[in-house]
């Protein structure tokens, strides 16, 4: 038996072809480590193009699925960068386990090899995108928002555009320059279990931005930051949003759209379970004046209001700055919108807010099931004009919607 045990390990050790895979047990493997590329994770090296080195890896990967490793304990430093498919893998996975920075000041910023200035981090033209690990990413927006450079010149901090089946989750999003995540057009796509966190006062601060995109679920997330906690733009349909956490920040809105008497459009909306903690705005639609389009078959069902500003609101005529509209004999037509079951304290006097374009109005609004309050004990009111529709056991009263 000894014998026998000596030949066979000979034979090991004198066959190439053993040899070869006693020695790159992994060479075949469909996971990418940046480490292994370059990356330093020390906070102070530019890690981009170790980055970029090990993406091309992943994406023209031969199996069916490969990943890319993001460890943990580290944090890489990024300039704005792109990660471009179509990939040959069917699923491509992003483990961000440690923590990816921008760079801390603006001048420390290098746009270079085509980057747009619109964004720090793009993924584009990839399906089956699965972003998790549990990781940090820090937009470093601080001396952004300080700038007096206009808000549409600062970057988004993470873009996905025309990523189709794309899974996010399990991530905390930090101080973005502007919005944090914008989805642009992508066909599905499942967001949960985020953390998006901003300054109160911190300008453009978007946590989840959406455009021209179609069957996206928004789950189990907590977004606080200085504007929209989600906003719905033009081109988007089928958005089911449940179980978010929006406070401080200025609600969950649908719009704005319109703008510069834009052709927009929204439809099937659904946002359940949600929560408006210290908000500034709660379930919201605003288009602009001189617009066109529409915004219909939209539901806000099973909201909390804890002492949320101005909770409900319809804004048919939102204006700002002082810009006029192109067309003042149009606007975007609101219709088929139902808030119920919608609960809690308010801090402000305005408890529902419905202001409807005079000549196009709002149509088919339905409330049910309401009961919000002062946080304070003081009165509360209901704004309503050029809106039509219905309203039962609500408090405060609709007078002007029928019951």
């Amino acid at each position: 038996m000894k014998g026998l045990f000596v030949v066979l390990f000979m034979i090991v050790i004198d066959s190439p072809i053993m040899c070869a895979r006693v020695i790159r047990p992994n060479a075949y493997s469909s996971s990418f480590n940046v480490v292994d590329y370059g990356a330093k994770g020390d906070e102070k090296t530019d890690d981009s193009q170790a980055f970029v080195k090990a993406w091309e890896k992943v994406c023209g990967a031969t199996q069916d699925a490969a990943t890319l490793v993001i460890p943990r304990e580290k944090t890489f430093l990024l300039q704005p960068v792109s990660f471009k498919g179509p990939c040959k893998p069917t699923t491509i996975n992003i483990q961000i386990q440690g923590t990816i920075t921008a760079p801390q000041s603006i001048e420390a910023w290098k746009w270079s090899n085509g980057n747009s200035k619109q964004y720090w981090i793009q993924f584009s033209g990839i399906s089956g995108l699965v972003v998790n690990g549990g990781g940090k990413v820090d937009g470093q927006g601080a001396r952004w928002w300080k700038s007096n450079s206009d808000a549409h010149s600062k970057p988004t901090a993470l873009k996905f555009n025309a990523c189709n089946n794309l899974k996010l989750s399990k991530l905390t999003h930090i101080n973005s320059p502007r919005n944090h995540i914008s989805i642009d057009g992508c066909n599905h796509a499942t967001i949960s279990s985020l953390t998006i966190v901003a300054p109160e006062d911190s300008p453009n601060t978007d946590g989840l931005d959406i455009a021209s995109s179609t069957n996206i679920f928004i789950n189990n997330s907590t977004i606080q930051t200085g504007d929209d906690c989600i906003a719905i733009n033009s081109g988007s349909s089928f958005i089911n949003i449940t179980g978010v956490f929006c406070g401080p920040g200025h609600g969950i809105s649908v719009g704005s759209l319109g703008k510069d008497g834009a052709f927009d459009t929204v439809e099937e909306v659904h946002v359940q379970n949600c929560t408006f903690n210290g908000s500034t705005n709660g379930a919201r639609i605003k288009t602009w004046k001189g617009g066109s389009g529409y915004a219909r078959k939209i539901i806000f069902e099973d909201i909390i209001l804890i002492g949320a500003k101005n909770p409900v609101i319809i804004n048919q005529q939102y204006s700002e700055l002082h810009l006029g509209e192109k067309n003042g004999m149009q606007a975007v037509k609101i219709s088929d919108v139902t808030y119920r079951n919608v609960k809690g304290t308010v801090t402000g006097k305005d408890a529902i807010e419905l202001n409807c374009d005079p000549i196009v109005g709002c149509n088919d609004i339905e409330f049910d099931d309401i009961y919000i309050t002062s946080e304070d004990d003081n009165p509360i009111e209901v704004s309503c004009t050029n809106a039509h529709g219905t309203s039962s056991s609500c408090n405060p009263i609709i007078s002007c919607l029928s019951h």
